[in-house]
């Protein structure tokens, strides 16, 4: 017999979802933003950076399951997603190899040196995005939109200065690749939302906790200028909609997901308001994913018949 049989206690789910079909749903929904992003920064070749850190995910993951002698993965698009996802995230005129070695951090040291698919304890394009930004802080805090360089909506906002919240939802702001266009992100999210790959518990708990934390110590009150210039500034729609749902990377619990957007709803507003950057969504999310494992404990429900406590 060449198959081996696999033995588990009942009861058996029998489902036609795969990893694969979640994966190309996903890179599907983030398709909006890319394209959008590749046209806004066309004068970058931010093409060339979404190809590349792309690319360089997938083959990561193929070399080194190879020569570990595992079983290759490639097919599952989970890398592609990592790729893109990463790519999105950085800013058009990062040096390629910049970018590639990004891409080989998130797949070799967060993915696949814990044990792949389903074991990594954190986000690997956030990883990366953070690795790169405490290695080349320069580089990847530099934008540029229709050739001029400058600070972007976000970080103008925090200095004082008004913004245009209708350019900022466009998506005509310096920024990084994928998360300038709100409308271009919400199409997407609206593509996962109906197919059911993620649900409005997370990105919805973590966006309301955002705004009334900000409503609360912005300084601003319940502003709606100041309020929808937040939400469309920096990568909050992008890592609310994309990455903040990862299914690997938070909890399985409904109430743990609730905590969970609180949690980054808190952290996200701390670090925007208080930080010295202006943004804080990926390392919000990066440290809320390591507080999922106390979050499902917590909130993990009791077997039945063992609820009874003395």
């Amino acid at each position: 017999m060449n198959e081996q049989l696999k033995v588990s206690s009942s009861p058996h789910i029998r489902d036609r979802v795969t990893t694969n079909n979640i994966m190309l749903m996903v890179v599907i929904a983030l398709l909006p933003a890319t394209f959008f992003g590749i046209y806004n920064f066309r004068h970058e070749n931010a093409w060339v950076l979404v190809v590349v850190t792309t690319a360089t995910a997938v083959l990561t993951e193929y070399i080194y399951e190879r020569l570990m002698h595992k079983p290759v993965t490639i097919k599952d698009c989970s890398a592609v997603v990592t790729g893109l996802l990463l790519a999105l995230n950085l800013p058009p005129t990062l040096p390629v190899w910049m970018g590639a070695l990004g891409s080989v951090f998130a797949i070799l040291v967060v993915k696949q040196l814990f044990g792949g698919l389903g074991q990594n304890f954190m986000n690997p394009a956030l990883a990366a995005r953070c690795f790169l930004l405490i290695s080349f802080t320069g580089q990847m805090t530099y934008f540029v939109y229709d050739g001029v360089t400058g600070p972007t909506p976000l970080a103008e906002l925090k200095a004082g200065e008004a913004v245009n919240s209708m350019d900022m939802l466009l998506g005509n702001i310096r920024g990084t690749i994928g998360e300038t266009s709100v409308l271009a992100i919400m199409v997407g999210a609206m593509f996962l939302l109906l197919v059911g790959v993620i649900d409005l518990r997370i990105p919805g708990t973590y966006l309301l906790t955002f705004v009334i934390f900000i409503t609360i110590f912005g300084g601003h009150g319940a502003d709606p200028q100041y309020i929808t210039a937040h939400l469309c500034g920096g990568g909050i729609m992008l890592g609310a909609w994309f990455m903040a749902t990862d299914y690997v990377t938070s909890p399985i619990t409904k109430s743990g997901q609730i905590v969970y957007g609180i949690c980054l709803g808190v952290l996200t507003g701390l670090f925007r308001l208080f930080g010295g950057s202006a943004e804080g969504v990926s390392y919000a999310i990066i440290i809320s994913n390591l507080l999922v494992p106390l979050i499902e404990k917590v909130t993990l429900p009791k077997p039945f018949g063992k609820g009874g406590e003395k």
